[in-house]
């Protein structure tokens, strides 16, 4: 089955993003599931051709990783924020494994918003190793670099020029800020407690 790409008008007229730039947001993450479509397509006709070896074969399924990524990543952004904001719950067992593991909630605040105000393009993640049950912030450059292999995404941002520049211009630490009034923490508390235990 095709992937088909969410609708998230729920978030037009968030405070600190103005529409125009989310709804040019929603257009560049609806072309990631159009790609990301095609690509599977594309691929599982060479496949049933024989074309599997070919120089043309390994390029877009290089690609096929980028244009995917690309569609889920924007999906758990856009799904970790909602008008407003919900404040994190500090009783709950996300909350006190992230004083754990940071010291304290401010830490790693200090540390996630670092992360986003390095040079380049990307994204920043909060991940969980359900291997090791430790939680790190992570820089993701492009869509596809940066990754920890079967680490879950709890908490993601967006920090490729078109999630802000609009409204912000070069000020991404304006952006950044207003991106955490606008984290829907029960959202990232119930992905934490959804991830599956591990063991390797």
């Amino acid at each position: 089955m095709p992937y088909e790409a969410k609708n998230f008008d729920h978030l037009l007229g968030t405070p600190g993003f103005s529409d125009q730039l989310l709804k040019n947001h929603f257009t560049l993450y609806q072309g990631y599931v159009t790609n990301t479509n095609k690509l599977a397509d594309i691929l599982a006709q060479m496949i049933k051709e024989g074309k599997v070896g070919t120089p043309e074969y390994a390029e877009l399924k290089r690609r096929f990783g980028w244009e995917f990524n690309g569609m889920r990543l924007h999906e758990y952004y856009f799904g970790n924020m909602i008008k407003g904001g919900k404040e994190l719950d500090k009783g709950s067992a996300f909350y006190k494994k992230l004083t754990e593991d940071f010291g304290s909630y401010e830490n790693w605040e200090k540390d996630f918003k670092s992360t986003g105000g390095m040079r380049g393009i990307g994204w920043v993640v909060l991940y969980l190793d359900p291997v090791a049950n430790r939680l790190f912030n992570t820089w993701i450059n492009e869509h596809d670099l940066g990754h920890l292999a079967g680490s879950i995404p709890l908490l993601i941002m967006d920090v490729f020029e078109h999630a802000y520049m609009i409204d912000y211009g070069l000020k991404k630490a304006d952006y950044i800020e207003a991106f955490f009034k606008a984290i829907d923490w029960s959202v990232v508390v119930n992905r934490f407690n959804n991830a599956p235990k591990v063991t390797l």
